[in-house]
């Protein structure tokens, strides 16, 4: 996964061209969800690194579309843009879904109901807690509740 990961990170980089903020925050997402993993054994890490990385790269589409970053428009436009990077690394189709099923309700929790899903939900709500100090009460994981604790 390690180079898988790097290439990820360059293509998301690619991406996003000059918008930090957003390089920023899915860097930020996906270093918390390697810290979740350490707690949650049920999990896939190559799954969980891969949607953590891309999670939210639909929202350049969704601004654009929509004029909105809104999590549904990411949700929307998001899966189709991460399923064509992803098909350039070559990843077998079954892994692409799941990836793709997890990037598609990102914002929604309750309708992917894995452990994958959980673990990208609590890296996501940890930056989002450090930059809009949300409510501890909404982690669906003990991992993310135990990584929020350190750091809050």
């Amino acid at each position: 996964m390690k180079n898988l990961k790097s290439r990820l990170i360059k293509r998301m980089r690619e991406y996003f061209g000059e918008d930090e903020k957003r390089i920023r925050h899915a860097l930020r997402v996906t270093k918390y969800a390697e810290r979740i993993l350490q707690y949650e054994k049920n999990a896939d890490r190559d799954i969980v690194l891969t949607a953590a990385i891309l999670h939210d790269i639909g929202i350049h589409e969704a601004e654009r579309k929509y004029g909105s970053s809104a999590g549904k428009y990411q949700e929307r436009e998001g899966p189709s843009i991460a399923r064509e990077i992803l098909l350039k690394e070559e990843l077998p189709e079954e892994l692409v879904e799941k990836i793709c099923q997890i990037i598609a309700h990102h914002h929604t929790p309750g309708i992917v109901d894995t452990n994958n899903f959980r673990i990208v939900y609590d890296a996501d709500l940890i930056v989002n807690l450090e930059d809009k100090e949300l409510s501890r009460g909404k982690f669906l994981t003990e991992g993310g509740k135990k990584v929020a604790a350190v750091i809050f």
